[in-house]
């Protein structure tokens, strides 16, 4: 890839093809465009996903250990509890998050939830159907 800008003109003079050195990279599920190297700065700025956390590694201990049951390696929730040293009720409550709808777990991954919902929104008692749980995750994005 070459790092000049170039434009070439069609012989009948009607499309003009302009080159402009770019890349794309994908960073917390959005595009970002870096300019070549040298390049003035853009006159704009993406918004930065406000990713929680707390709330992500919540999410990833809670699919580390419903794989940890899933393949035997603990037979239930108190094993995983006294191997980790935390409550039996905390280990529970995490685990409810690994049913979560697709879209709203790429949501707390990207940092696309509703302004002040966080891992003590999601520790309280969600439904389990997925069209209710974006209508509860609305709600909670309301007040």
């Amino acid at each position: 890839m070459t790092n000049a800008t170039s434009a070439v003109l069609s012989e009948d003079g009607q499309i003009l093809t302009a080159f402009v050195p770019i890349n794309f990279r994908k960073r917390g599920g959005r595009k970002l465009i870096i300019p070549p190297a040298g390049s003035p700065e853009p006159v704009y700025s993406l918004p930065q996903p406000k990713v929680n956390p707390p709330l992500v590694k919540a999410l990833a201990r809670a699919h580390r250990w419903k794989k940890q049951l899933d393949t035997k390696q603990y037979a239930t929730i108190k094993e995983i509890a006294a191997a980790e040293k935390v409550a039996e009720r905390y280990v529970g409550q995490l685990l409810k998050l690994t049913l979560l709808a697709p879209d709203i777990t790429e949501m707390i991954l990207d940092g696309r939830l509703p302004k002040g919902v966080g891992l003590a929104d999601f520790m309280k008692p969600w439904p389990g159907i997925w069209e209710e749980q974006r209508a509860h995750l609305r709600s909670l994005g309301q007040e």
